[in-house]
Order: structure tokens, then sequence, then C-alpha cells
């Protein structure tokens, strides 16, 4: 759920939706010429079952509510769902004991009714945190001993609710820094390292069939983190903790390079025996958009994607938000945005059409 880096051009195709040429956004017509000469895919849905791979996309929940057309648009191109903030912490739990479970039904209800899987994200952060839990460690009032307790229960707590009905769990997120070192959190701090062996027994004591992952962003590219996840994961296994994946989050922008190493780096996790997956991919954009942006910003959605396809073991590709009508990107980056696939009237922007053309190498 963070930023990072990202240069190049575009090869594309026809989505289901396509507009009229009059009412085609920037990039459209370049589009729809590459899509003459490939094989047409109706949409995300089907380019997913020719691929094999799930393709997913983060949830706002006010929108699944209140606007039929986004629900229409998410249901129809999507075969897998990540709640983008309805199952973090402070949403689930607000105050010590008193759960709020309204907004994660609704996305796991609108998943089963629609024939599409769910992503449970995240178990353990150091962010989104609810208040009473924050301010009773930094006052001493939760010892360690309390918060290794209140951390088991509200782990298990809430994969036990959603038994049988999340695919895979993002039980530890964002453990490493920027620098290869393991993040100073209160979970390190007051706990240390075992922290997150401790959470991913009890995930699988509470799910056993879940698949249980480490999420981070940067991995894609950055050698410390890299290697400091491999590490992580072989410790993990020598001690028999079960893990079974490795999430990629993808949050790119295209003022900084492609990570070009990126496939060869899943297979460096593949190898240990551990299935992949790009969790939350965006491509963000110094505004304003142009034409020659938009068609980079889809060569990045495409190079992403067929760096996954080239990955056995790369099992799912989720966009953080398939609409610039609610990404996260312009609240936290100023100045920058249009980082989704379709822009805020729903309508497909190349890097949809990238999407589709995306092949099997």
């Amino acid at each position: 759920m963070r930023p990072l880096i990202v240069a190049l051009t575009l090869a594309l195709a026809v989505p289901a939706f396509a507009l009229p040429a009059s009412a085609a956004p920037p990039g459209q017509d370049a589009a729809n010429a590459a899509a003459k000469n490939h094989h047409r895919v109706k949409d995300l849905r089907d380019l997913a079952r020719k691929h094999g791979i799930r393709i997913g996309s983060a949830v706002d929940v006010a929108a699944l509510r209140a606007e039929a057309d986004y629900r229409h648009v998410l249901n129809r191109e999507f075969t897998h769902l990540t709640a983008e903030n309805a199952m973090k912490w402070e949403s689930v739990e607000p105050e010590r004991g008193v759960y709020t479970w309204d907004d994660a039904d609704a996305v796991v209800a609108n998943a089963r009714r629609n024939g599409q899987q769910v992503r449970g994200h995240t178990l353990i952060w150091h962010n989104q945190l609810p208040g009473w839990l924050t301010s009773g460690v930094e006052d001493g009032s939760i010892g360690p001993a309390e918060l290794r307790k209140i951390l088991r229960e509200h782990v298990q707590t809430q994969v036990r609710r959603y038994k049988g009905k999340i695919r895979a769990w993002d039980v530890v997120n964002e453990a490493v820094d920027d620098d290869g070192n393991m993040r100073q959190t209160i979970w390190l701090q007051h706990l240390g390292p075992g922290y997150i062996a401790d959470a991913f027994r009890w995930a699988r004591a509470a799910d056993p069939r879940a698949k249980l992952y480490l999420n981070d962003y940067n991995v894609e590219w950055n050698q410390g983190k890299i290697d400091r996840y491999l590490s992580i994961i072989q410790e993990l296994q020598a001690q028999r903790v079960p893990i079974d994946g490795m999430g990629f989050q993808g949050h790119l922008g295209i003022q900084y390079d492609y990570p070009g190493d990126w496939a060869n780096v899943m297979r460096r996790f593949a190898a240990l025996g551990l299935e992949i997956a790009v969790t939350e991919m965006d491509v963000r954009m110094v505004l304003p958009v142009t034409p020659e942006k938009l068609a980079t910003q889809a060569e990045y959605y495409s190079r992403a994607l067929t760096d996954c396809l080239s990955v056995k073991a790369c099992r799912e590709f989720t966009v953080w938000g398939y609409t610039d009508r609610h990404s996260w990107v312009p609240g936290w980056f100023d100045g920058e945005g249009a980082a989704c696939i379709l822009d805020e009237n729903l309508r497909p922007k190349p890097a949809y059409q990238a999407l589709l053309a995306t092949a099997r190498r």
C-alpha cells in the first residue's frame, strides 16, 4: 500500500465496452489500431480465464454500496476482490472487543454473489491500528504479554469469521523497511521478530485452507528488501511455519524506471515453493494527463502482467482500485494521480486495453 517506481510505450486490444471514437479517451485510437492484429479478449474476466490467473481489484466499500455503475463494472470485470480498508484493524475493531464487520461482510458477500474469490487484507500492519491499541501500548497500560494475547485474538477472530470464504490472507504487511531492516513497529519492538511466525501459525489454525502471505511494496526492485524477505521466509520454513505466498504490491510511477528484473525476482521467491501474487498494482503519473503518459502507463501495466504470466507460481494480478474516481494516489502524492486502468467516468484507458492484449511469453 505504498509508492514506488517506474518509462516506455504500449501494446493494446479493444475492450468489450469500447466507446465511439467521438467519446474515446486520449490514446484510444492507437489502442484500436493495435487491436486489429490481436486476438480479441472480451474483458478482464475473459482474460483471467484465458490465462488461468485470478485478476482482481481493491474495493471501495462506500462506492460498492452507493454507486451502481461502479458495482456493475467491478463485478463484470474481476474474478478476485480485496477490501481496500474494510478488513484493517481500525475498521473491524474500533473499540476493544467491539467488532464492526458490516463493511468487510459486504465485500465478501458481493464476491460470493458474483463468483469471485477474496484476498483478506490485512491482519497485521503498523498503520491503521485502532486508537485504543496504540495508546495502550504507548502509555504502558498494555504490556508485551497482553499485547501478544490481543494480537492472537485479533488474528484468530478475523480469520475464523471468514473461514472458507477467503482464498488468501495478507498475514503480515510491510514488515521490512526501505533499508532492508526489520521495520520498527510496535510488534517488533514489544514482541520481537517471533511475532511473524506466531501470526502465521495462528492464522493457519483458524483456517487451515487459506493461503497465507507476506506482502510489501518495492520488493519488485529494492535489493535490501528482496534479500531480507528471502531470509525471513527461509527462517520461517526452517521452523516449519506455514507460509504459502509472497505478495508484491506493485505501486509504480511512470516518472521512475520500470523494475526490469521483476520476473526474476518473482522466480527467486517461487523457488522457495511459494505462490506469488501482484496484490496492489497501480501506475501513477505527474498530472496533467497526456496521451504520451497514458501510453507509458499502459506499457507498465502490460509489462507487469507479462512478468506475472511468465512465472508459473504467479496466481493473482490485482489492481489497487480500478477507477481514478476512487484512487488513493491523489491523497498521498501531491500533483500525481490517474493511476488506474479506468478513468473517473469508468471509461477504459489505454492501460486497460494493454492488459487485454497481454499474452503469455
